[in-house]
């Protein structure tokens, strides 16, 4: 792997008047650290100074290759113009970390230059190491060379650009649009860091439509922009892997395997080296799939199928799952050893019904949407865009499917609305869908959970206690204990009752319909 060193050009000690030793020269004299590449940085008013010791590098290692940068700076002591200027610099380099191995050299240029140096690479903005070269001790021949490490919390001033990008940053997860949900708002901003510093995997929880999928691309950006990966994302449907093509899909297989030719296929794990899994629907993930899953995260090793020789993949792990692990963990559906694998970092995605606030901007990132979608403008006429906005901020508008019905409901609109525009009449329409669609699925999902558990008895339960009834019975599956499950469904009465047995009043309604809770 080839050295790399980005420096300054010392207009001061690469002149060399008041002292022997020069720092940019004395890089190439250094013994123990071969550089391939030097890159200088200069003013253009000292080009003569900045060619001499390209000179005097390539005369002293001729296995050294200087390259000579424009970087001229109108005020060298300005925090804003340095940090500026390093910070296009850095963001227009072609890193590549595969093949070359960075370092700053800190000891030519201001004091400025330096603290710019180290937030720089402090942030990953430059993967680089940073180094100090100082002149020979007593008793030697080759200049010092040093790994430096400056404690430069004290300059707070230039924490505001930080920040900034931060929030450009937090912008960017979520996808442009300003929520004004204060509870997501500083979840994604808690999201924003652990994906910009870590490395460890990431759970996304939440109700199916809450935006999962989406989220994982975003912070796949986001690792690209700070390079923390550099490979694209691999999105796994884990509610697929059943069955004997299942572990193909995921390790790959030879021609052996099958002993038919065209069979080989490298497996989903190694598409992501170097990149991002998204384990999307972890939690339909069988038990036998999920030991051999793994292991396979945990060693970055698999064998592909017919082979004999094991392959490596490294990977950044993002996981999606729409019901509780810990509950399914608890109900020995789900392997804990996997949960604490995937679980590092677990962030819980609201619902709709608890975003409120975020349906107008949402509204409008849709339509912007739905206009690159179909190459055509489309807005709503006042009076329907206020009536579509009431309904679905109603608390009584189930959203069931969350930001993927709503985001489906406007789409919809779009591509009926003739000549661009929404009327009431469409809204009330699409209302009326929306409500027809939400019951039906509701009673059939309602009376199919019911049925399940009861089987032909389900028959004798009236229509009025069959929502009840799932609603309490899909309480008690997210629940760990009993007892937490009659707190959830008894809150509100709770209060008023002189025995708070919330676990006995559960027990017992549960006996109205012949059920116990280990049946659960």
């Amino acid at each position: 792997m080839k050295n790399v060193v980005i420096g300054f050009l010392g207009t001061k000690l690469d002149m060399g008047r008041k002292r022997r030793w020069r720092p940019t020269p004395g890089l190439a004299t250094n013994g123990q650290f071969h550089i391939d590449r030097l890159e200088i940085l200069f003013d253009r008013e000292y080009d003569r100074l900045a060619h001499r010791v390209r000179s005097e590098v390539e005369a002293a290692s001729p296995g050294t290759e200087v390259l000579l940068r424009d970087f001229d700076l109108a005020d060298p002591w300005d925090f804003q113009e340095v940090y500026g200027k390093l910070f296009d610099f850095a963001r227009a380099y072609g890193f590549d970390e595969d093949r070359e191995r960075y370092h700053v050299h800190l000891t030519t240029g201001t004091h400025v230059a330096q603290i710019c140096w180290f937030l720089l690479t402090e942030s990953r903005h430059i993967p680089a190491r940073l180094i100090q070269t100082g002149p020979p001790g007593p008793g030697e021949s080759a200049p010092r060379l040093d790994i430096i490490d400056l404690d430069l919390s004290r300059y707070n001033a230039l924490q505001q650009r930080f920040d900034q990008l931060s929030r450009a940053y937090s912008d960017q997860l979520k996808g442009g649009i300003e929520t004004r949900n204060a509870a997501y708002n500083a979840l994604i901003d808690r999201i924003e860091l652990v994906a910009s510093a870590s490395d460890e995997p990431i759970l996304l929880l939440g109700e199916t439509g809450t935006g999962k999928t989406e989220l994982a691309e975003r912070i796949h950006a986001l690792k690209l922009d700070r390079r923390r990966v550099k490979g694209r994302m691999v999105h796994v449907n884990c509610a697929t892997l059943r069955g004997p093509d299942a572990m193909a899909a995921l390790f790959g297989q030879r021609r052996g395997h099958t002993g038919v030719a065209g069979s080989e296929r490298n497996g989903l794990l190694r598409e992501a080296d170097g990149g991002v899994l998204f384990l999307d629907e972890v939690d339909e993930l069988g038990l036998g799939e999920q030991a051999v899953l793994l292991h396979a995260i945990e060693s970055g090793r698999f064998y592909p199928l017919g082979s004999d020789h094991e392959v490596s993949s490294r990977f950044r792990i993002l996981s999606g799952a729409s019901r509780d692990l810990r509950a399914l963990g608890a109900a020995g559906a789900f392997r804990p050893d996997l949960l604490a694998r995937l679980g590092m970092w677990s962030f819980r995605l609201p619902p709709m019904r608890e975003r409120r606030e975020d349906i107008e901007p949402n509204l409008a990132f849709e339509l912007a949407r739905a206009e690159r979608q179909l190459g055509t403008r489309v807005g709503f006429n006042t009076d329907a865009r206020a009536r579509y906005l009431t309904f679905a901020s109603d608390p009584a508008t189930a959203w069931p499917g969350n930001f993927r019905d709503f985001g489906a409901s406007v789409r919809r609109l779009c591509t009926l609305a003739p000549r661009g525009r929404i009327t009431r009449s469409m809204v009330e329409e699409e209302i009326a869908t929306l409500v027809t669609d939400w019951g039906t699925a509701t009673s059939d999902a309602d009376q199919r959970l019911v049925r399940d558990l009861l089987g032909e008895a389900a028959g004798d339960v009236d229509p009025f206690d069959v929502v009840q009834l799932a609603h309490v019975l899909r309480i008690c599956r997210q629940s760990p204990s009993l007892s937490a499950a009659g707190r959830s469904l008894f809150a509100a009465s709770r209060s008023r009752k002189s025995t708070q047995n919330d676990a006995d009043r559960l027990r017992k309604y549960l006996a109205r319909f012949g059920l116990a809770w280990g049946a659960l």
